[in-house]
């Protein structure tokens, strides 16, 4: 069993930056490729970014690319969201995820967090 806790979101302004945080415990993190997902009321949940389990590749939605970076510290079992230039599309509750052996371009994942409320305001 994998825990996952997302920290981070919160309220900015259009055109401003927030890092989403992802504490993992349970198992042996560096095992694990992570994702970001998020969603918006009344829409299905949309894949944002993924980080392999090894060699730390990464994978981006193209809505994203360009303005996010997906990382990843296996000391301290945490997986990060740079969000850069945000705009109000990128409103939305963000949740990680964590699949064992994974790829960055996963969909499939084994354990989900809560999830982290990003609200950009115009």
């Amino acid at each position: 069993q994998v825990t996952l806790v997302e920290s981070g979101g919160g309220l900015v302004q259009a055109g401003g930056s927030l890092r989403l945080s992802c504490a993992a415990s349970g198992r042996t993190f560096s095992n694990y490729a992570m994702g970001w997902f998020r969603q918006v009321p009344g829409k299905e949940r949309e894949f944002v970014a993924g980080i392999s389990w090894s060699y730390d590749s990464t994978y981006y939605a193209n809505s994203v690319k360009g303005r996010f970076t997906i990382s990843r510290d296996n000391a301290k079992n945490t997986v990060y969201l740079q969000m850069n230039s945000l705009n109000s599309d990128d409103t939305a509750v963000y949740y990680c995820a964590a699949k064992y052996l994974g790829t960055a371009q996963t969909r499939e994942y084994d354990y989900w967090g809560q999830g982290t409320q990003v609200t950009v305001s115009s």
